[in-house]
């Protein structure tokens, strides 16, 4: 008899996006293989500063992770970055999963799981070709270079082929350091291993050629060191741009410039990435107090978004401790201009040449750390997909990244453009629906632990933003609840008073009568009375304005 080999179990495979898509931020991948769910990336998205209302941040939808957590396999996290991890905290507070990354970056997310209190969670580190069994499942980890330390792409393997999510990478054949080296022969050996869905980042997908060299600042910094020999320079940086942070300390070193890790935040990653092998001679590192001391000092100054240009805002102003900017100082700017900073970046710049300051901007001509259109083209050569996905990117970017697959020989009908939502769905190795499954609605942060109370907050602030407020006031006897005095109507962003002053005495009118009538039937009680009062109250100004603004009436108890 011969032997025949056992027949492969046949695996359904769904994969689906939670954020990402059409979008800049709030990045979730989801790979489902016979039910058990691997999550790729959990980020969030800052706001529109003309959309915000006072909001910090926007996260995904969990309603599908939280109702199926116990089908959760893992929460994979390729790097340290707020649109691949902001709202790790968020989902880990309602589903409690194992946690796979990098080293610095499982270093942050142990740090943000003890500020948050978050418990029951094991963080796993992932070495840079690091293969794991995650739910029974092969799980293959490559290396890519990225702005951060340790990023890795992610090979889910299935009996149908691998699901691979290339990750956020360039190729960059000069940087040797092995923190940023990526490998590309890995890409070759998935595709000679059979690739069933390969998705990419879309980010950089109008860009022609490869992105390095030019994500690169060392050139731009040098010849800034070189022209500013006796000159104290101020570098504005993000955070989380861990590889900018440590071009721009390597030129201080190789110029022999001392210089200041200004805040807190630096100083902390700073001693993250001396734990993983970078090396800082110590006589160049000198603290705050220094600043003010030494002439060619190199002052660099971190923080995310907003916040960072606001801080610069300030030190061009005198208002912070330890700067007093003088008129030969050299503001520089390495943090580039992402959405939704647009605004604090112009008042900023405004502010410096207010002062009298110089201010030179690196990131001219300087591209970010994701692929370009050769870059991606070269992912697709090496792995040789049966089926291409785009993802991360608003929706022009998706269609540019559609198109270069479509360059390199896949078939239209096997690039599918999804929204959030909407679930690809896989069976013997050929794709059988992308449906419209999931109806997401985004979750609005404003700062505040209770963010399930954060949409009503906002739709207050979206009321008084357009529609105005008015607040009524009134004094009642404790006991008899008879009217003592008032009422005193005030009116903001609704009616100009003066023009107005039958609405204000017909409100009055109103909220007098509501309070006599709920008296003399013995239903008074001081909540209720002033819900009546605000109903009434909101029907009769829309009737006569056509507005419906917060009406927020007062019903004071006097003792007399």
């Amino acid at each position: 008899m011969s032997e025949n080999k056992p027949e492969l179990k046949k695996e359904k495979i769904r994969i689906f996006m939670l954020g990402g898509l059409d979008e800049d931020g709030k990045n979730m991948i989801c790979v489902e293989v016979e039910r058990k769910i691997y999550i790729i990336e959990a980020g969030l998205k800052f706001p529109d500063a003309k959309e915000s209302l006072g909001i910090e941040y926007i996260i995904q939808d969990f309603s599908y992770l939280i109702e199926h957590k116990d089908n959760i396999a893992g929460i994979i996290i390729t790097h340290g970055h707020d649109d691949v991890m902001g709202a790790l905290p968020h989902l880990l507070k309602q589903v409690k999963a194992d946690i796979y990354t990098s080293p610095l970056t499982a270093k942050e997310i142990m740090k943000m799981l003890k500020k948050e209190k978050i418990t029951g969670v094991r963080v796993h580190t992932v070495k840079r070709h690091d293969q794991k069994r995650i739910a029974r499942r092969k799980v293959l980890f490559f290396p890519i270079t990225h702005a951060y330390p340790g990023t890795f792409g992610v090979a889910i393997a299935t009996t149908q082929g691998y699901v691979v999510y290339s990750g956020e990478f360039i190729e960059d054949y000069n940087d040797l350091d092995d923190n940023y080296r990526g490998n590309i022969t890995i890409g070759a050996k998935l595709g000679k291993e059979g690739v069933l869905v390969l998705l990419q980042e879309s980010k950089g997908a109008e860009r022609a050629g490869h992105t390095s060299p030019s994500h690169q600042v060392t050139k731009n910094f040098d010849q800034i060191l070189d022209l500013n020999h006796d000159t104290r320079i101020f570098v504005s940086v993000y955070t989380q741009s861990v590889y900018r942070i440590q071009e721009i300390i390597e030129c201080c070193i190789k110029h022999n410039r001392k210089f200041v890790l200004y805040t807190r935040e630096l100083q902390e990653r700073i001693k993250g990435l001396q734990q993983i092998g970078f090396q800082i001679p110590d006589h160049l590192l000198v603290d705050t107090s220094q600043i003010g001391k030494i002439k060619d000092v190199v002052v660099l100054i971190s923080g995310q978004g907003r916040p960072l240009f606001t801080l610069m805002s300030n030190i061009a102003n005198d208002e912070v401790e330890n700067i007093d900017i003088r008129p030969e100082d050299l503001i520089v700017i390495a943090s580039p201009i992402v959405p939704g900073v647009e605004k604090v970046f112009k008042n900023m710049e405004n502010d410096i040449y207010k002062r009298g300051g110089r201010l030179q901007i690196l990131d001219k001509n300087v591209l970010s750390m994701h692929p370009s259109k050769e870059d991606l083209k070269m992912m697709i050569f090496l792995t040789r997909p049966k089926y291409y996905i785009p993802v991360k990117g608003e929706y022009r970017m998706l269609c540019a990244n559609a198109m270069i697959a479509e360059e390199m020989g896949i078939p239209p009908e096997h690039i599918l453009l999804l929204d959030n939502g909407q679930v690809a769905q896989f069976e013997d190795g050929e794709l059988v629906s992308t449906k419209m499954e999931l109806q997401l609605h985004d979750t609005m942060i404003d700062g505040k632990e209770n963010w399930d109370m954060a949409g009503v907050v906002l739709k207050d602030r979206e009321i008084l933003s357009t529609d105005g407020v008015m607040i009524l006031a009134i004094g009642v006897d404790a006991k008899t609840k008879k009217i003592v005095n008032g009422p005193d109507i005030q009116s903001r962003g609704l009616i100009y008073l003066k023009d107005s002053e039958y609405i204000t005495s017909d409100v009055a009118k109103i909220m007098e009568e509501t309070i006599e009538e709920n008296v003399k039937n013995k239903t008074y009680d001081n909540l209720e009375t002033r819900q009546d009062i605000r109903d009434k109250v909101a029907k009769y100004l829309f009737k006569q304005t056509a507005k419906r603004p917060m009406v927020l009436p007062v019903i004071l108890e006097i003792n007399q």
